[in-house]
């Protein structure tokens, strides 16, 4: 969790191309902050926990449904779009045939929690499709999770490339430098997720990967918090960025990031 959240206050900033393309600037000022990518991912992991790894597919999908209107509902403010805002508010909420990034920014949880690719994928399918119904939206979410599972479990960074670009379709040919001049502010999965895959696969370490995932402008939250994501995963991350993100998010969010740390790695996070 500690990297979805990281790359979403370190990208939040940039969002609608705020700064430069560069991958050259500092990495918490006073405008960072967590949005809806944070909220949505504590949402998720705290549902995913609630259930147990062994849950039937439907019982995940009421919970993380449940969980995602009571975390909305408790951050109104955060940055969701208009129509995952209408969702938050129904009585009886359902999928509405999204393909947006923001299966794919929510679904961390998924990559760190279970045992086999193949039930990362189930997870990580029935968190996305009750909003992002869309094949394209279950699909970056399924990317982003099989990812992170792979990295968790030593995969190297050309293997994690392979299995992306057969299972999911995507073209992770391109390089940053061939990406950033044309990219714009977009939000299908289709267009964020394999960008957010390349910025991690450049990446040396996870706060350069998160640094990629900014320079590319557009929505630099959403992309940063799927790299960051994978990176974590894949690098490992420092002691000091973690507690930046202790640091500049609020207790009801340190409450899940710390029993997901118990869940995952088996120690208590430090507190604030």
């Amino acid at each position: 969790m500690f990297g979805a959240i990281l790359g979403d206050i370190i990208g939040s900033p940039f969002e609608f191309d705020r700064g430069d393309k560069t991958k050259h600037f500092e990495l918490f000022s006073d405008g960072c902050g967590f949005t809806d990518d944070t909220v949505m991912t504590a949402a998720v992991a705290e549902a995913l926990l609630a259930v147990g790894n062994n849950a039937e597919v439907e019982v995940i999908k009421g919970e993380v449904c449940r969980k995602m209107q009571e975390w909305g509902r408790k951050y109104p403010d955060a940055g969701y779009g208009e129509h995952f805002l209408d969702w938050l508010y129904e009585e009886n909420p359902k999928p509405y045939g999204s393909y947006g990034n923001g299966s794919a920014m929510r679904v961390s949880a998924a990559g760190w929690l279970y045992a086999s690719l193949e039930r990362t994928r189930e997870v990580s399918a029935a968190a996305a499709a009750v909003t992002h119904n869309h094949q394209e939206g279950i699909k970056g979410a399924e990317a982003v999770a099989s990812c992170i599972y792979l990295a968790r479990n030593g995969m190297g960074k050309e293997e994690i490339k392979k299995f992306a670009a057969r299972e999911f379709s995507y073209n992770l040919s391109r390089t940053l430098e061939q990406i950033r001049p044309a990219y714009y502010h977009v939000e299908s999965c289709q267009e964020t997720v394999p960008e957010a895959i390349i910025a991690f696969l450049e990446g040396v370490n996870f706060e350069d990967a998160v640094r990629n995932a900014v320079s590319l402008g557009g929505d630099t939250d959403t992309l940063a918090a799927i790299t960051g994501s994978i990176a974590e995963a894949f690098f490992g991350i420092p002691e000091h960025l973690k507690q930046e993100c202790r640091n500049r998010i609020d207790h009801n969010l340190r409450q899940v990031l710390e029993a997901f740390e118990v869940k995952v790695h088996g120690r208590k996070e430090k507190s604030e």
